[in-house]
């Protein structure tokens, strides 16, 4: 066997190793924290960060959030999210469609009525890095307000898409 033909065979096993080797994340990095910021071409917008308020009546919990629109705004129908964590468990966090009543945005869950109650939307969460997470809808949205919150928190990441 020629020589160079033996050298080939050597290092293309080696250049496959390397080519299959995970390229580091060198995208914009989020300025805080545990929040999700929107990924809108090279840039990160910041979920509205908020506290949603709790009222149970019977056997329905609804969560309610003031004002009837988010401030953190994105065209785009299966948004991006990229999330550095300190505290928070990118896994936790459930994304659900909000309703807008009376200027408010809420979300209702019924225990009777469980095929009625609201369902967490599904994300696909890639690690980026050490604690750096990127997390995808895994299906079209429709336009409206949506929230990401951490399970079994009243602590609410406001989104809209329009």
């Amino acid at each position: 066997m020629p020589r160079t033909l033996r050298i080939l065979l050597l290092i293309l096993p080696l250049v496959a190793v390397l080519a299959a080797q995970p390229k580091k994340y060198d995208g914009p990095r989020p300025p805080k924290p545990d929040v999700p910021y929107l990924v809108l071409a090279d840039k990160l917008v910041s979920t509205e960060v908020i506290e949603a308020k709790e009222e149970t009546r019977k056997d329905e919990t609804n969560y309610s959030i003031p004002g009837a629109s988010s401030t953190a705004r994105t065209p785009l129908a299966e948004p991006i999210f990229i999330l550095q964590t300190a505290k928070l468990s990118p896994d936790e966090l459930q994304c659900y469609r909000l309703e807008v009543r009376n200027g408010n945005r809420q979300v209702g869950f019924n225990k009777k009525k469980r095929r009625d109650s609201s369902r967490p939307l599904r994300f696909l969460v890639t690690k980026l890095d050490d604690n750096l997470y990127k997390l995808e809808a895994n299906q079209e949205l429709e336009n409206g307000e949506y929230s990401l919150s951490p399970n079994g928190s009243n602590q609410v990441f406001c989104f809209q898409i329009y």
